[in-house]
């Protein structure tokens, strides 16, 4: 398509008589001298308040290269090593156009503060929303304004502490998972796929009502309907999982190139993104067929009510718009699986290569909560004694610190505004941002700065999290201000029962990943992070 409009282009301009193109020529030159002046007065005018543009540290003007090095390092997992490689190289803050765009880097606290919460107002979603239109859709991670305060208050109810706090849901996709791992005890396994797995399942059945079960798939395909079957096949290229992978692999490029995200929309894409939606909308349609059934049967004041929780139903009573519910189920499933998968995946990845910690861990599970699931004379599982597990708790914290699960994100400017502090020479004075204009925050990086965290900032160390510390903005793991994520508690009650069960059941866990260039994992970091080369570890009971 890119090609064609470049062709029809340059036909209309053999077409076009001189005198045209001279005219044509003239006004972009005043086009561009009269954007130049705009800008000399406005930095002028915030000159005076103290503060400064930030120069580009492109390699060309343009910021060409700059694209290609960061499509390359994407492409290759090595995104998040450039990134910290250019904040290494120029600083907290720095300034770089990509495509023609500036762009404001910065891992700085306060900056991060002033985008998401005290000048919340001056920053967009921007362009993300055409990014991610074809496969999210209109939802909370896409929409600004009115429809992103409208979503937020649809599905802030069904994060409730009486709805994220029931745990028991939870343990037959677990039993399913250590069932996985037991049945071959005397080989290594890459859990992160089973975890994968496991928050896919807990996720469907969280929001539709039923699990797509895909850690039954490993053993058996007895009970399971054909439409889950099919969707949960991670072999399958109709599966749903595999479709839904690919969709975020290519919405995270249509971000990289920004107003250029048109570029990036092959066939299989949209492919992919109608068989996601063919699959949350048959539950959809379940779910509205269910509610009409249900309004015609009840008799007078009768209220039809399942004896547990759904997601879906609770959204249905609030809506029936089917493209706003599919929407907001994807938008939620996207961050109920995705996130909590890597935050697992990382967990395991990091106490095979600490077996002090896992120890440790291990040791405050079957003190508190036996070595079985409802030990006689220990605590129960749930959302409470889960939240007081000190050590797991201190765990949790401190992988979320070095692996974020969404390690970078942005905003853009709706209008000239400015950032606290990164200009001048001592890198203290305010930068302007222009409208239209991005700023990056890479919280994977802030998260490993040693000026914040100490010496070992890059060192997996949880007892850092009894030692009085109190982190704010420095610590975002889940985003912070009006747009703070509406299911971190969910995640951390789901985290944290899965390792609970596993630690019960198996007492030893080994390494078994191949060695790493560098002993660097290789990141991939798409709309979340996860470990390019999955994570191989044996697990079982002595």
């Amino acid at each position: 398509m890119a090609y064609y409009a470049l062709d029809q282009s340059i036909v209309v301009l053999k077409t076009m008589n001189k005198p045209v193109l001279i005219v044509l020529s003239a006004l972009f030159l005043c086009y561009l001298l009269i954007r130049r002046i705009n800008s000399i007065v406005v930095e002028r005018q915030f000159a005076k308040r103290g503060a400064v543009r930030l120069p580009s540290r492109s390699e060309d003007w343009l910021g060409i290269r700059q694209f290609f090095s960061l499509f390359r390092a994407l492409r290759n997992d090595k995104y998040l090593d450039v990134a910290q490689w250019y904040h290494n190289e120029y600083g907290t803050t720095f300034g770089a156009k990509v495509l023609g765009e500036m762009i404001t880097n910065t891992i700085d606290p306060e900056n991060i503060k002033a985008v998401l919460a005290t000048q919340f107002n001056d920053f967009d979603l921007g362009s993300r929303y055409e990014a991610f239109y074809p496969l999210l859709g209109d939802g909370i991670f896409t929409l600004d304004h009115q429809g992103w305060s409208r979503s937020r208050a649809l599905l802030r109810p069904q994060f409730s502490r009486q709805q994220v706090s029931d745990v028991s849901k939870l343990e037959p996709h677990v039993h399913n998972l250590i069932a996985c791992l037991s049945r071959t005890p005397t080989e290594s396994v890459d859990i992160q796929e089973l975890f994968y797995k496991l928050t896919m399942d807990s996720a469907t059945e969280f929001l539709f009502g039923e699990s797509v079960n895909s850690l039954k798939l490993t053993s058996t395909v007895e009970d399971i309907p054909e439409i889950n079957r099919t969707a949960a096949s991670s072999d399958g290229k109709q599966g749903f999982a595999y479709a839904f992978n690919y969709s975020q692999e290519v919405v995270s490029f249509r971000v990289l190139l920004q107003s250029w995200y048109w570029l990036m929309n092959p066939k299989k894409f949209r492919e992919s993104n109608a068989i996601v939606h063919r699959f949350v909308d048959d539950y959809v349609d379940k779910a509205l067929r269910h509610l009409r059934q249900s309004l015609e049967t009840k008799k007078d004041d009768e209220v039809v009510q399942s004896e547990r929780y759904v997601f879906l139903d609770a959204l249905v009573e609030e809506t029936q718009n089917p493209k706003i519910l599919r929407d907001q189920l994807l938008n939620i499933l996207l961050a109920g699986r995705d996130t909590t998968a890597g935050l697992l995946s990382w967990i395991f990845y990091l106490l095979a290569r600490h077996p002090r910690v896992f120890e440790k861990l291990r040791t405050e599970i079957i003190d508190t909560f036996g070595d079985s699931l409802n030990s006689p004379g220990k605590k129960p599982i749930n959302f409470e004694t889960l939240k007081h597990a000190t050590y797991l708790r201190h765990v949790l914290n401190e992988v979320l610190r070095l692996y974020p699960s969404v390690p970078q994100n942005f905003r853009v400017a709706n209008k000239d505004t400015t950032l606290p502090r990164g200009g001048g020479a001592d890198g203290m004075s305010p930068v302007l941002v222009r409208k239209g204009e991005k700023v990056f925050y890479t919280v994977w990086l802030m998260h490993r700065r040693r000026d914040l965290f100490g010496d070992d900032a890059e060192v997996f160390r949880p007892e850092r999290w009894a030692e009085g510390n109190t982190w704010m903005w420095e610590y975002l793991p889940f985003n912070g201000g009006p747009r703070i994520c509406l299911g971190q508690q969910y995640a951390l009650t789901e985290a944290g029962y899965t390792v609970v069960r596993l630690l019960q059941e198996f007492d030893t866990l080994e390494n078994r990943d191949l060695p790493e260039e560098d002993g660097v994992p290789s990141k991939r970091a798409l709309l979340t992070m996860s470990n390019a080369n999955g994570v191989h570890v044996r697990l079982y009971k002595k």
